[in-house]
């Protein structure tokens, strides 16, 4: 049985509740549900919340820290945001398996940005996926505030990356290599 998270309510005027009222989309619910079935791309502006409905699109991290700030807009503050570190690889990972065969690399350490109540998981980055897509893989997570999606995710990210290489002598990359392997399976995700 699927996982649901508690359903409320949105009776908030604050800024996103009222991007989604304004869509007629008036519970938790249904706003996950419509931001899991937008399409992923990073935004032009990941300061700027607003950005998911202007363009129709959002990474993992701007949904989530959407539906995030929904909640806390609505007093339901129990929804934890988290980073956390999986191994991205051709299995959870189809659209970069041929990236990931191209430098011989099994998996990249990525980062990914989720939900989680009452020790439930909760992934809406697109229509389909769930926390089966990474839970098997988590190597390492941590809860964030919203204004820590910019700069403190790439730190978090960036410094996991740093120890993995330092650890694994054996890669034949640098860790900003990786980083920019990585870049590249980003880019082919959002085709």
């Amino acid at each position: 049985m699927k996982a649901e998270l508690l359903d409320f309510k949105i009776e908030s005027s604050d800024e996103i509740s009222a991007q989604f009222l304004k869509r007629e989309i008036f519970s938790f619910r249904d706003a996950a549900r419509f931001i899991q079935n937008l399409d992923y791309g990073r935004n032009s502006d990941k300061n700027n919340l607003k950005a998911v409905f202007i363009e129709n699109k959002g990474t993992c991290s701007s949904k989530h820290t959407l539906l995030k700030t929904l909640a806390v807009e609505n007093g339901f503050y129990g929804i934890q945001l988290t980073i956390g570190i999986f191994r991205m690889n051709g299995e959870n990972t189809p659209k970069i398996k041929d990236r990931l065969l191209k430098y011989d690399i099994d998996f990249i350490p990525e980062a990914h940005t989720y939900l989680k109540y009452k020790g439930q998981y909760f992934d809406y980055t697109r229509t389909g996926s769930s926390a089966n897509d990474f839970l098997d893989d988590l190597l390492f997570e941590v809860e964030i505030q919203p204004n820590e999606i910019g700069e403190e995710k790439v730190k978090i990210h960036q410094t996991f990356l740093n120890n993995w290489v330092d650890k694994n002598p054996e890669l034949k990359y640098s860790a900003k290599e990786i980083w920019d392997i990585r870049e590249e399976c980003i880019a082919d995700l959002s085709k």
